[in-house]
């Protein structure tokens, strides 16, 4: 082990931004507290909880989605045809 000496810096409040403690690094440790299930599970909860949409709408969401799709498809195949079209009759003659 090497002693090292641990800076701090006046702008540091001691805020996690990223926890880089993954497990399969070469620094990963084992002795970090690890959070409680509970806590995990409410925090889980906390951030998809919200209103879902009912089954009408989401079937209504779907058709206007695939509606849009379709739409988009229909488009390039038009352009698809005419442009076949116009070099088929009018380029090439």
């Amino acid at each position: 082990m090497r002693d090292e000496k641990v800076k701090h810096y006046q702008d540091d409040d001691g805020r996690v931004i990223a926890n880089m403690n993954v497990e399969g690094m070469p620094w990963y440790d084992r002795s970090i507290r690890r959070e409680k299930r509970a806590e995990r599970v409410s925090r889980v909860k906390r951030v998809f909880q919200g209103d879902g949409m009912t089954q009408s709408q989401a079937r209504r969401f779907t058709f206007h989605a695939v509606l849009a799709g379709l739409t988009i498809a229909l488009v390039y195949a038009v352009v698809m045809i005419l442009f076949t079209l116009f070099a088929t009759q009018i380029w090439f003659r």
